[in-house]
Formats: structure tokens, C-alpha cells, sequence
């Protein structure tokens, strides 16, 4: 099988290129670069598509001894990742950047290229599992439950799926590191990416303020409490997501003593309102722009992840056309628009939506 191996430069992606080619696959490595400008993405280990990571992932191809290319995304990138990233906090949303990439990138632009040139699949170094299923190939959670990266798999469909390779899902990370380290890979004791590879250093509001300009929905407004109290005030929204607790800078604290949490972000005036953490509890989600790893489910008793490393929630899953309703067995806490839920029947990903709305659960006294 043709294969064309996704390499970030880091110690995941080398491992699994030559697990492919160790397989017998006909194996061919490529870079993505997705910036114009490298030097204004993150550097060293806290990034994971600058000039340093492509010669990473260059010197791990001659070691696996596989051809290499570096493939020039910046402008499908910057169009589907970071303006998307852009209008979604601009409107008071929260987006998660990383599962964008994986949907618009790694496993359409890519996928698609590889296709036209005659590749049958992508293997990339995620840590998930490929299952065969009654209906398809089926996405499973990995072996190592710290690692698992099947939440930003989950906008994945069954044809990107039937594509797809992902070597290390039955390993867990530190087996990953001893066996770059046998192969002699160079990366094997590489620290992992961390925060958004395209905001430098890494401080989100103000990279958003730089960049939007004239596009910011506000420069300022009044910090709220529930009754519309005003409490501080902020310089713009886009500094301000559901369930933050620092960088609040109230001007007088609660009455209560309690520390107060943004419970709601209105980009048009300005005003963040903030609250006790016990009204931040959710027991139901608005879903839209479902997409699933097979056939919609119609209704579900299974588990939804809110977040990349956030835990389980029991939930009960209803399928109605293009709107998913979410019932929440276990309250969940500050959960954002914009943020993806993913479906789970046990370790199987069943598909994901886009959060739109949710319903504050009730509070007890």
C-alpha cells in the first residue's frame, strides 16, 4: 500500500512513518508548512509547524530512509484554521484550533492531494485506533488514556477514516519515546507541542486584538454580575472565554467572598457577565454541523468529551437532520459555544457536533 506519512517534526509522527514503512508499505514523508512566515509561529518544542520542525522531520525520513517533501498549506491554513479561529472569538465563541486542522488539513487537503497522486492512506502519529466495523472502519479511543487524541479525530468521516493509518494508537507515550530512541531518531526526547502553534507567545488576546484590528467586535466593556451589577471593566471580549477565572480584575469582590467565573460573553456590548462556578453547570447542549464517523446515530445512551483533555460525561444523544440535543447525565462546567462534543458508545467515536447553546442546569441550594 502506498502511504503518505504526515511528519510535524516531532517524536509521534516519526515513529509512526517508520512503523508504516517497517510494515512493508511503500512509505513517503511530507511536511506541512503553514506558515508564509515561520518565525511568527511558536519556536522550538512548543510549536509544531516551524523551520525547525520541518529539518526535525527531514533528518527523520533519511533515518527511516523514506522520500521527503514539504508541502505548502499556508494559504488553505490560514483561510480554514486561523480566520476561522479569528471569527469564532470575535463572536464570543470559543473554537478549538487543533480539531479545525485535523477536519480542513490533515485529513481533507491533504488526504484529498494524497488520493489525486495515487496514495491509498495518510498515516499520521495521533494516538487513536482503527477498528473494522459492521458498517466501516470504526474510531476507537487509544491504549493510553493520557494520550488519547481521538477528540480531535471526531470530526472525521467513514471515507477520511477508510484512509487513514494511526501506527501508534495500541502504544502508550513513553514506548513511543525507547523505540524513536532504538531507531535512532534524533526526536525521541523531543518535549510535545503545546497551546496554538500559530500564536508565538502564546498569549491569545492579545495575538486576537493585533490581528482582527479594525474586525473587533468591541475594545472594551463592563464586567457584570448577574443582577447587572457592574463589577470591573475589560479592554475586549476576545480576552474572555465561559468558565475563566483569572484575569478577571474585578473592581470590588463578591459578596459572598466566593471567586467569580465568566458565565457569558456578549461581543455586541461589550459585557462579560460573571458568576459563582455552581452556575456554570450545564445539563444540555445545542449541537450543529454534526459530522459522524459512520451513520447518525437517531438517538444514543452514551458518553460525550467537551473538551481535548476533559473527562466523560454520561449523556443521551438526539439526532434530528442537522441538530444534535445532548442531555447531560453528569453536569458538565463551563462549557463554551463554539467547543466540539464528541460522541462515544464506550472507546467507539461516533461523531462530533459543534456546541451552539446550552442550558444552565439547575442549582440546589
Amino acid at each position: 500500500m502506498r502511504v503518505l506519512a504526515a511528519m510535524s517534526g516531532g517524536v509521534d509522527s516519526a515513529v509512526a512513518a517508520a512503523r508504516a514503512a517497517e510494515a512493508g508499505h511503500d512509505v513517503t514523508g511530507v511536511h506541512l508548512a503553514l506558515s508564509r512566515n515561520p518565525a511568527s509561529y511558536r519556536s522550538g518544542a512548543r510549536g509544531c509547524c516551524t523551520i525547525e520542525d520541518s529539518n526535525d522531520a527531514r533528518r527523520a525520513a533519511d533515518v527511516i530512509g523514506i522520500p521527503f517533501y514539504v508541502w505548502d498549506l499556508s494559504e488553505r491554513f490560514h483561510e480554514d484554521v486561523v480566520e476561522d479561529f479569528m471569527a469564532e472569538y470575535a463572536a464570543g465563541r470559543t473554537p478549538n484550533p487543533c480539531l479545525r486542522c485535523n477536519e480542513k488539513i490533515k485529513f481533507a487537503a491533504v488526504l484529498d492531494r494524497a488520493l489525486a497522486l495515487g496514495f491509498d492512506a495518510v498515516a499520521t502519529g495521533h494516538y487513536a485506533v482503527l477498528k473494522p466495523g459492521p458498517d466501516g472502519v470504526e474510531l476507537h479511543r487509544s491504549a493510553d488514556a493520557a494520550k488519547d487524541q481521538s477528540y480531535v479525530l471526531g470530526v472525521l468521516t467513514q471515507d477520511q477514516l477508510a484512509h487513514s493509518l494511526f501506527p501508534l494508537g495500541d502504544t502508550p507515550k513513553p514506548l513511543v519515546r525507547e523505540e524513536a530512541a532504538r531507531r535512532g531518531l534524533l526526536v525521541a526526547d523531543k518535549p510535545d507541542s503545546h497551546d496554538i502553534c500559530f500564536v508565538a507567545d502564546g498569549d491569545n488576546a492579545g495575538w486576537l486584538r493585533e490581528k482582527l484590528g479594525d474586525r473587533l467586535p468591541n475594545t472594551g466593556g463592563a464586567i457584570v454580575d448577574e443582577d447587572g451589577a457592574e463589577l470591573g471593566h475589560h479592554d475586549g471580549t476576545v480576552g474572555f472565554t465561559i468558565g475563566q477565572r483569572r484575569g478577571l480584575r474585578l473592581g470590588r469582590p463578591a459578596p459572598d467572598g466566593k471567586p467569580r467565573f465568566v458565565l457569558d460573553i456578549e461581543p455586541v456590548s461589550g459585557t462579560v457577565t460573571v458568576g459563582p462556578r455552581e452556575h456554570l453547570a450545564v445539563d444540555h447542549i445545542t449541537g450543529i454541523r454534526p459530522r459522524w464517523s459512520g451513520a447518525a446515530p437517531g438517538r444514543l445512551e452514551g458518553t460525550v468529551q467537551l473538551r481535548a483533555h476533559g473527562a466523560e460525561h454520561r449523556a443521551v444523544v438526539t439526532v434530528t437532520g442537522d441538530e444534535v440535543e445532548i442531555e447531560l447525565l453528569d453536569p458538565a462546567f463551563g462549557i463554551a459555544p463554539g467547543q466540539a462534543a464528541v460522541v462515544y458508545d464506550g472507546t467507539r467515536v461516533v461523531g462530533s457536533a459543534t456546541i451552539a447553546a446550552t442550558r444552565r442546569a439547575a442549582v440546589t441550594a
